[in-house]
């Protein structure tokens, strides 16, 4: 049976605290077929996700019958399920759908929802659920394939986005390359993974490991950044990611306007600049590396300013740089193919 997802967004329906919906909408638009979100108006996803088109926005499980899977579209700090969807959640296992999650808090230890399966036979999955328990041993790690790495000024900046579109950049130039999820948003999109930061902390850099060992055969690893090696409350998901994957490039990625970090914003982010010498310092101290390429999200920038900042940064950091949504990520992948078998 093909899978029908309907996203469930309750009362956070933006680009921002939606943004496991968007992008599943974005890249796996084939198999959605709505959004349900009870507190807005029906319409179009077009207007409330700025993706999606004429796909539906409903306030009930019911509005879309042929939907059989029931998809958390939300990625809240701290990964909890909001009270609010509760019943949404189980209106969707009463019907018989399956229920997919990449929340910290799991479906599968919550009594009511375990009960109400067993009952309906759905199938409750969490993303996050995982049993790594390796340690890295940096062994037979092939110098033919590339490994690219998107690290970030902060979290949500866009590091995921860029890692898909260099890939099928990629791809599309005739690159056997692979994209390696590292977050439950990417594995939505990709179908495989492993989601870092629900790893045991001595394993994180292992399991990152494992990934690159199960698919070394391609040309080109693209593996998605998380967090930020600055931030106060994922530096280290992001250091055990950067240690695992042992990259050979790294694109930096980051939002044009942001000052402060984001989840515990009386912080203010540190210079840019001397973050980008932290990640060398860091990656470095594994694997030789250097930076390729900038990701600039100009989200909230009018034309004018986000040109602007493009040419400052290919000036001040001599690196090509661009907006993968506001044009596409031509020059980052031109940045990763010249270095494929250098």
């Amino acid at each position: 049976m093909s899978r029908k997802i309907l996203i469930l967004t309750e009362g956070l329906s933006s680009p921002n605290s939606a943004k496991t919906a968007c992008s599943v909408i974005r890249y796996r638009r084939e198999e959605v077929v709505g959004v349900l979100d009870t507190t807005v108006m029906p319409q179009s996803c077009q207007g409330l996700f700025e993706v999606g088109g004429d796909l539906p926005v409903v306030n009930s499980v019911e509005a879309v019958p042929e939907a059989n899977v029931l998809l958390i579209g939300i990625a809240p700090t701290g990964g909890g399920l909001p009270e609010s969807m509760r019943m949404q959640v189980l209106a969707a296992i009463e019907r018989g759908m399956d229920i997919e999650s990449g929340l910290h808090d799991f479906l599968a230890d919550d009594e009511e929802f375990v009960k109400a399966a067993q009952k309906s036979g759905s199938v409750l999955r969490d993303l996050r659920r995982n049993n790594e328990r390796d340690v890295a041993q940096r062994q037979n790690i092939s110098t033919e394939c590339l490994r690219v790495h998107t690290v970030g000024h902060d979290c949500s900046v866009g590091k995921m986005i860029t890692s898909i579109e260099i890939t099928r950049g990629l791809e599309a130039d005739g690159v056997d390359a692979k994209f390696i999820a590292t977050g439950q948003t990417g594995i939505l999109v990709e179908g495989d993974g492993c989601p870092v930061d629900a790893v045991v902390a001595d394993f994180i850099s292992g399991s990152v490991e494992k990934q690159i060992l199960a698919h070394q055969h391609h040309q080109v690893l693209v593996v998605e950044g998380q967090g930020s090696i600055t931030h106060p409350c994922y530096s280290a998901v992001t250091l055990g990611l950067l240690h695992g994957c042992l990259p050979d490039v790294l694109v930096y990625c980051y939002e044009l306007g942001r000052t402060q970090v984001k989840g515990v914003d009386h912080i203010e982010l540190p210079s840019m600049e001397s973050q980008k010498d932290l990640y060398l310092a860091m990656a470095n101290a594994a694997h030789s590396c250097r930076f390729v390429g900038v990701s600039i999200n100009s989200r909230n920038a009018d034309e004018r300013t986000y040109r602007k900042e493009k040419e400052r940064i290919e000036s001040e950091w001599g690196l090509p740089a661009c907006d993968v949504f506001r044009e596409d990520a031509g020059p980052l992948v031109k940045a990763v193919k010249a270095q494929i078998n250098n």
